[in-house]
């Protein structure tokens, strides 16, 4: 009995040697999976801020600099003063790309692109809440004939790609007279998010249990008040996750900027960027520059609401 019971003991011994042995290698292969990741994603980043402190010798050099040897703020400098010098092939060659002193003629056209950007962006955010919150509420709670018919018909939307739009888009605002204005881009980037806002929020508003709704018209609240005082409060998740797609996907926006926008009084973010290759000489240096800049408000808004991003996203995605 006394042998029995030892060697049921070296088993158990054993069996937990082996699964502490198996939990501590797959934590060291999850650790290093996530690193990976976290190199794959976060590298670009790193290297598009530490370009943006160094001269296109440094950038070209090989290997490459990760810490720049003589970090300089001339391209963040550059964009702040906005210098109106234009830049020809004759006074050109006086300048030496290579020491990062370079500046695109287009430079002075950032700062009015990112407040072009961020006005056409906080309208879309707005118009998307104002049209889809309704919208939504009223397919997820409210039966009527050809719900579901609507339901399919938004989602549809977004199975057509942006490029399929484009003719269609621009023929629209042409006749319209808004060519080269910031409310050709408005509109057309509705089209564009609210589909989304509306799966979004539906998907949201259906999983909150139906006697809400039914308590509160039994109190005297209308459809509005109901929206307003019961359902809006507990999607704030939702709400949130809805205003950041809205914005990043105003902000980020190429294809239809290009087609529609001509001048600076309405071209935003993405098309002075591109700009800035356009000239006779590149500076990627202070291209990167414009990126670091360029993406500020995006990381200062998923910052700022990162708790709510993936609640809002996975609301609604178990009912009850």
């Amino acid at each position: 009995m006394t042998a029995l019971a030892a060697a049921a003991a070296r088993r158990s011994t054993r069996y937990r040697r082996r699964s502490r042995l198996g939990g501590l290698a797959r934590g060291i292969g999850l650790f290093c999976a996530a690193a990976l990741m976290l190199v794959y994603v976060l590298g670009p980043v790193a290297w598009m801020v530490s370009s943006s402190l160094q001269n296109e010798a440094e950038i070209t050099s090989v290997p490459p600099h990760w810490i720049p040897d003589h970090p300089s703020v001339r391209n963040f400098e550059a964009i702040v003063d906005r210098p109106a010098a234009t830049v020809t092939y004759e006074n050109r060659s006086r300048i030496d790309p290579v020491s990062g002193g370079y500046i695109p003629s287009t430079a002075r056209n950032l700062l009015p692109a990112m407040a072009n950007s961020l006005l056409v962006a906080g309208a879309v955010v707005l118009l998307n809440l104002l049209v889809g919150v309704p919208a939504a509420y009223a397919l997820a709670k409210i039966r009527f004939r050809g719900r579901n018919t609507s339901i399919y018909v938004i989602l549809s939307t977004r199975v057509v790609p942006d490029i399929a739009l484009v003719v269609p888009f621009f023929l629209f605002i042409r006749k319209l007279g808004l060519l080269d204005s910031l409310a050709s881009l408005i509109i057309t980037y509705l089209a564009i998010t609210v589909p989304f806002t509306v799966f979004i929020l539906v998907s949201y508003f259906e999983s909150l249990p139906d006697e809400l709704d039914k308590a509160a018209r039994v109190d005297g609240c209308s459809r509005l008040q109901t929206l307003v005082h019961i359902y809006l409060p507990l999607a704030i998740p939702s709400l949130i996750a809805v205003v950041l797609f809205a914005f990043l996907a105003s902000w980020n926006e190429f294809l239809l900027a290009l087609m529609f926008t001509q001048t600076i009084a309405s071209q935003t973010v993405p098309i002075v960027v591109a700009s800035f290759a356009s000239d006779f000489t590149i500076s990627f240096s202070f291209i990167n520059a414009a990126g670091v800049i360029a993406v500020i408000p995006p990381v200062i808004l998923a910052l700022a609401f990162e708790r709510y991003i993936v609640s809002g996203l996975t609301a609604g995605a178990v009912k009850g």
